[in-house]
């Protein structure tokens, strides 16, 4: 009797004990994730992105205006969504990184979103509660609720093992109070053979069933997020969070045991959460939850879908008023309707420190020629023009000044490579890149296309290429395109006449280096730099005077 009182004891202890370090552990927990979001307002968030698990919602979906892979590495979109990533949840992360890569068409959407984006316009202890809240989806686990909704389950469990599933745990448990009363060799050694099977079936179903199993307890978070926030938030569509919220209740109640594990996933790394997880292990937790639910949660995936997109959406909100309290200066973007202009003041690119700003002022039947030497800013200065419009129809923030320009479809041709594994060649690539873009630039598009050109045709001979540059160009602009076009060949200007706009960046020569400004002048680069390179770090006398007396003939002949 006494042994048994003992027992009891001792269980009761250690499970106020857990009680206890559980308590105070989420407190800790609590004031260090407060603590990380007010370090992170305003600020880039230096961290490690899973990209490929970010990018799952976006794959996802099939819609045309989603940026191809081409333009996204042109203007190296994977950092600039660490630039603007300020989110606190992972469906958050999802959720701005599609934002980001789907630009948006429709003026009254563009500014429906940003009066989203306005109410959160409150001040810090405010949005820090809000965020703490999303903060509860920030573990990896969270990634895999879209997987939830975005594809239907099928159970590819044979009945006899479904079976086994069900009873395994309850067959431990009463071999080990077996045991515990009437010690048994043949027990032992069934108990242990059970738990070696359980062992060998979990880690032998966890690669299949891993994403759905690891999903449930944050969808339980998810849950509890959402009606937290649609106690203090209000927007247009809550009654059907609110419908969704309300049926999705038949499947948590059905998820007792994933509730219990959403309670500790808070912080997976205490000690509760590694003894559940053992747990999971030894009792075939993980596959029982698979084979109970899976039916429910095919049932219920539009509901998941509309509380997901509901959470996510507002942690993009709130980084978004992040971004802009952080950067020196932006601009909400003013779009056109029936003028064909681009008016960007005071434009910088967000990536580089103490950018030097620029500005521009075009129209659509003029393109914009910029010259200038290598690392002088000029494919800088047109890849800004790119991010900012891409900013501008998605986040409706931009950084510059002033932003004015008609809703556009961007187009790019930067970061153009040989293809051997397809036998093309530079200037094929390039090539099959511009035809791309022509292909959809055309007159009869109704949203013209934004159009940023990268030393155009850069992979052939210079003849071949200036006649071949000049017709595309001609072309693009005849059609009503905005193109940018950054170039070594100062005979273009001449040949594009006044077709184009043509600026340049320039630099200066101090002992042996070149100091540039990063300012973009009016007209054809005018310095002789290069040369004056050549003469103070050492080249022969002879060869620099060559240089100079072809430099001005050429000059001369092209009148440059």
């Amino acid at each position: 009797m006494f042994y048994w009182l003992v027992t009891v004891a001792s269980l009761a202890l250690l499970i106020v004990g857990f009680y206890v370090y559980n308590y105070y552990d989420k407190r800790s927990t609590a004031t260090k994730t407060l603590e990380r979001i007010r370090n992170k307002w305003g600020r880039p968030v230096n961290a490690r992105r899973n990209f490929k698990l970010i990018a799952a919602y976006l794959n996802a979906d099939d819609n045309a205006a989603k940026l191809t892979s081409v333009i996204a590495e042109d203007l190296d979109l994977n950092n600039i969504f660490n630039f603007i990533d300020r989110t606190n949840s992972k469906p958050g992360k999802q959720y701005l990184y599609k934002k980001l890569f789907t630009p948006e068409t429709d003026f009254e959407s563009l500014l429906k979103f940003d009066k989203k984006v306005e109410a959160f316009n409150m001040p810090r202890p405010d949005l820090e509660r809000f965020e703490l809240e999303l903060a509860k989806l920030n573990s990896a686990d969270a990634y895999y609720i879209a997987d939830l909704f975005l594809q239907k389950h099928e159970l590819s469990m044979i009945a006899p093992l479904r079976l086994f599933i069900r009873i395994s745990g309850i067959a431990i448990i009463g071999l080990a109070v077996s045991l515990f009363v009437i010690p048994n060799v043949i027990c032992f050694a069934a108990l242990l053979l059970l738990v070696a099977g359980n062992i060998a079936l979990h880690y032998g179903a966890k690669n299949k069933i891993s994403p759905y199993t690891r999903s449930l307890p944050q969808l339980l978070i998810l849950n509890g997020v959402a009606k937290k926030l649609l106690k203090k938030i209000s927007f247009e569509g809550d009654d059907q969070v609110k419908e969704s919220i309300n049926k999705l209740s038949g499947l948590t109640r059905a998820l007792k045991l994933v509730s219990f594990e959403s309670k500790l996933a808070d912080n997976p790394e205490n000690l509760s959460y590694a003894l559940f997880r053992f747990a999971k292990v030894l009792f075939l937790l993980e596959p029982l939850m698979y084979i109970t639910s899976i039916k429910r949660v095919n049932k219920y995936s539009d509901d998941i879908e509309v509380i997901y997109k509901y959470v996510a959406e507002i942690d993009g909100l709130i980084a978004i008023m992040s971004i802009r309290s952080g950067l020196p200066y932006y601009s909400k973007p003013v779009f056109f309707t029936d003028n064909k202009q681009m008016d960007l003041k005071e434009m910088y690119h967000p990536l580089i420190y103490n950018c030097v700003p620029n500005s521009i002022h075009t129209r659509s039947e003029e393109g914009v020629l910029i010259t200038g030497s290598n690392m002088s800013g000029k494919t800088t200065f047109i890849r800004s023009i790119a991010i900012n419009t891409l900013l501008a129809q998605t986040i409706y923030t931009t950084c510059t000044k002033e932003y004015k320009a008609p809703i556009l479809k961007i187009q790019t041709s930067i970061r153009t490579t040989d293809d051997l594994g397809d036998n093309k060649s530079y200037f094929q690539a390039e090539a099959l890149s511009i035809l791309d873009i022509i292909n959809q630039s055309s007159g009869d598009e109704p949203i013209k296309s934004l159009i940023i050109i990268d030393e155009i045709f850069r992979g052939t001979n210079t003849i071949e290429r200036i006649a071949a540059a000049k017709s595309v160009l001609n072309y693009l602009t005849e059609n009503k395109n905005f193109v940018y076009v950054s170039t070594h060949d100062l005979e273009l200007a001449e040949l594009l006449d006044n077709d184009y706009a043509v600026y340049s960046f320039e630099e200066t020569v101090h002992d042996t280096r070149l100091v540039f400004d990063y300012k973009m002048k009016t007209g054809v680069l005018k310095n002789k730099n290069g040369i004056a390179i050549l003469e103070t770090i050492g080249y022969p006398e002879s060869v620099v005077e060559d240089a100079n007396i072809v430099s001005e003939e050429l000059r001369r002949k092209y009148v440059l």
